[in-house]
Parts: C-alpha cells; sequence; structure tokens
C-alpha cells in the first residue's frame, strides 16, 4: 500500500486541530486544557525548525558559495534576486491598493463596530508594543538598515533568528573568503561544511515526521485562542479583500512559474504544499525555511548554489503578502478614520514605504504589524488616531498573518525557481526519505 504522501498528512492533522479546537471551545475548561497539554507540542515543533535555521542557512550557503567557483557567478545571481524580489514586491503592494480601492471595505463598518474595536483593543499592551517598536524603527536613520545587516559578534547574531540578515552577510563574507583563497587550503573548511550541511537536511527530514502532530496542535491553540466571533464577522469584508489579493498574488506566481520555467502550476504547488502547510500554521518564515529549501531542492529541482542564497535571503526580505496585507490594511483604516487621506499621492509613498518596511523586517509572527505603523506614520495618519487604527485590525490578524506568510513562502519558491532557470541551475528532482541510509544499511548487512 502506497505511504499517504507528506502534505495529505498535514491536512489532516490541520482538519483535526480545527475540530479539537471548536469541541475544546465547548468546555469550560477546554482552552486551559489546550495551554497545559496541547499547545506546547506546536511550540516544540516551531522550536526545533527554528533551531536548525542558522546551521542550515551557513552550511548550505557557504556550500552553495563555494560550488560556484567563480565570483562573478554570485554578482549575478546576487543582482538578479534582488530585483526579482523587488519587482514581486511591488506588484504584491499594487494589488493589494487596486483592490481595496475597488470593493472599499471600510464603508461597510458601522460606528458600533468602531466602538467596540476601540473599547477593546485600543489599549492593548500588543498594540502599545507594536507602536512602540514601529517608532524606534522610525527615529533610525536612513542608512541603519545597512549598519544592522553587519554583525559585531558572529556568534551573537546566529543565536538570534531575528538577525537572519547579519547570518547571511557573514556566511556570504566567510564563503567568498573561501573562493579567494588556494582550493587546498579551503578544502577542510568546505568538506566541513558539506557534511554539516547534509546532516542538517536529515534532521529537516526527521523533524517533519512530527508535523501533522504539530501542525493539529498549532490550529488547536489557535481555534481556543480565537477573538470574538461577533466582531469576526464585521470584520468579514475586509478579511476578504486581503483574502482575494493574496489569492491574486498566488496566481501571479502560477503563472511566472508556468511561462518562464515551463514548469506545471499544479506540480509546483504540490511540490511546495508542505511548507505552504507550515507557513500558515507557525506565521513565521523563519521557521518554514528548513522545510522550503528542503522542498525545493530535493522536490522541485533547483540547485543549491541558488537555493542556498535565494531562499534565506527571501525569507528576509521578501515580504510579498506581508505587503499586500499593508496596502489594503493602510488604505482600509483610512477609509473608516481618515477618509480626506485617501489621494493618489499617499497611495504612491504606501507602495515606497511598505516595500521599504518589507527588507530586513523580522520573518516572525506579528512583524507585519510594526511594518503597517510604519506605513501609516509616512503617509501623515493622525498620531492620536493609530491604536484605535490598529484595534480595527487586531482581531483578524492573526488568521491573516497565517495567509499572508504563506504567501511569502510561495513566493521565495516561485522567485528561487526563476532564478535557478536563469542561471541553467534547475534540474531534475532528487527526493531523499529520512530513512534513505538505514535501509541501505539493512541491506547491506
Amino acid at each position: 500500500m502506497r505511504k499517504l504522501a507528506l502534505h495529505w498528512k498535514i491536512v489532516i492533522g490541520m482538519v483535526l486541530g480545527v475540530l479539537l479546537g471548536f469541541t475544546l471551545l465547548q468546555f469550560e475548561s477546554g482552552p486551559q486544557f489546550v495551554k497545559n497539554w496541547i499547545e506546547p507540542i506546536g511550540r516544540v515543533f516551531v522550536r526545533m525548525l527554528k533551531l536548525i535555521a542558522v546551521p542550515l542557512i551557513v552550511a548550505s550557503l557557504i556550500k552553495g558559495i563555494s560550488d560556484l567557483k567563480d565570483i562573478s557567478k554570485f554578482k549575478s545571481m546576487g543582482v538578479k534576486t534582488i530585483v526579482t524580489y523587488v519587482l514581486t514586491t511591488v506588484v504584491a503592494i499594487s494589488i493589494g491598493l487596486a483592490i481595496v480601492n475597488v470593493f472599499k471595505p471600510g464603508e461597510g463598518v458601522s460606528q458600533d463596530t468602531i466602538y467596540h474595536l476601540k473599547e477593546t483593543y485600543a489599549s492593548s499592551s500588543v498594540i502599545q508594543k507594536k507602536i512602540s517598536e514601529a517608532e524606534n524603527q522610525k527615529n533610525s536613520g536612513p542608512l541603519q538598515f545597512i549598519v544592522d545587516m553587519v554583525p559585531d559578534n558572529a556568534f551573537k547574531a546566529m543565536s538570534n533568528n531575528r538577525m537572519m540578515l547579519q547570518v547571511i552577510f557573514f556566511t556570504i563574507c566567510l564563503g567568498l573568503s573561501m573562493l579567494l583563497i588556494p582550493e587546498k587550503e579551503a578544502k577542510p573548511l568546505k568538506d566541513f561544511f558539506d557534511s554539516l550541511n547534509s546532516v542538517v537536511l536529515k534532521m529537516v527530514d526527521l523533524i517533519m515526521l512530527f508535523a501533522p502532530i504539530a501542525v493539529l496542535s498549532l490550529l488547536t491553540t489557535v481555534i481556543v485562542n480565537t477573538n470574538d466571533g461577533g466582531i469576526l464577522l464585521a470584520l468579514l469584508r475586509y478579511a476578504g479583500v486581503v483574502v482575494l489579493g493574496l489569492i491574486l498574488m498566488i496566481v501571479v506566481y502560477l503563472i511566472l512559474v508556468s511561462v518562464y520555467t515551463k514548469k506545471s502550476p499544479i506540480w509546483f504547488l504540490k511540490q511546495i504544499s508542505p511548507a505552504q502547510l507550515l507557513a500558515f500554521s507557525t506565521s513565521s518564515s523563519a521557521a518554514t525555511l528548513p522545510v522550503t529549501m528542503e522542498r525545493v531542492e530535493e522536490h522541485i529541482g533547483v540547485d543549491k548554489e541558488v537555493s542556498s542564497f535565494v531562499l534565506p535571503v527571501g525569507a528576509t526580505i521578501n515580504m510579498d503578502g506581508t505587503s499586500l496585507y499593508q496596502a489594503v490594511a493602510a488604505v482600509f483604516i483610512m477609509q473608516v478614520l481618515w477618509p480626506e487621506g485617501l489621494g493618489f499621492t499617499n497611495q504612491l509613498i504606501i507602495i515606497l514605504t511598505a516595500l521599504l518596511a518589507s527588507i530586513g523586517s523580522a520573518a516572525v509572527p506579528g512583524a507585519g504589524m510594526v511594518m503597517l505603523v510604519i506605513v501609516l506614520d509616512a503617509i501623515g495618519f493622525p498620531k492620536e488616531m493609530l491604536p484605535i487604527g490598529l484595534a480595527l485590525i487586531f482581531a483578524v490578524d492573526r488568521p491573516l498573518d497565517m495567509l499572508r506568510t504563506t504567501v511569502n513562502v510561495t513566493g521565495d519558491a516561485c522567485v528561487s525557481m526563476v532564478i535557478a532557470k536563469s542561471e541553467g541551475k534547475l534540474g531534475e528532482p532528487k527526493v531523499k526519505n529520512w530513512d534513505d541510509h538505514y535501509k541501505n544499511e539493512d541491506v547491506n548487512q
């Protein structure tokens, strides 16, 4: 009997998680039971993925660069990657602005809903924290993001997943330096990272064995912690516009895959689906990165030289889903609270600010709201109304965060295919299972 594919196991875990969550909501002690006995399983799984993210980036990026043999190839690939990510982000923001101006979801929110949201969330410590974080970023100099890319301590950078750009900067410097010394001297270090890369990828396979159970845990926790259903219903139109935009962005990726790489869009979605499902469950591009790399390399056929650079960079600077959300959320808030600010100039500023804010934004849950504060501040949104504006969207931020992270990860995979095709590095998939070596050992014995 054929084994059930991983993505179907994860889907079953998601369905059971949703059903279990709604079931436990019927019991008074349900939320506490989830917090004590179910939520920790999902948290352990996410920690395991984050645990191997940095070692995988370091090992695979150094392997990819050292295999290039020529620095000029790295320069070409780097320029293509950054330009492609910028273009897809601009497309995403433009789609968001187009649909939010067509459907005008802000016109359907009643004053009672605004008052209820204000009373419930405006003074929330979470919202105040997001505003404070955005204020700190805004007060930084125009070149601060470049300063933040350069670590003063490589080991400190590797100890924090929020410092992914610093890890990438150090790793690129190390890899390029290996190309500039005699091959004989670089070989011991290259062999070490080649071996480390293989070991960490095997760890990904082992961790993914627990994915269905972990996804059940994560979805159950989300359902149990869901906010007031009445508020969610009131914001359904806004959420629907965001979801429509995200679907349209997925369509853009599928067109790119079909037209440029000549691969089947359905095949692409099937191969990347485990990473998409994990992105949906964890709301974290960083936590999903090891799985994304494994799926893109082994199941799609992107050469490690490409994936090891394009995907870690994408997890940090490519926030297509989040940027689209910024556009919709910013205009939605303006439609409700500040309609006089809905001018063409302000919408151009939204495109530029959302693009810049996405670069270097942490690939962790909730980063989108910090970016939104920066975008609203750039267009001169009244500061006294900022907490109310964030309160408007806070209730549905978590489920939308799950969806936009899925789009972010899909965009990373799509761009990696495009860059690989342009570099002649898109080959045939070479799928590896967690027990391949174990089976071979059994046969040999």
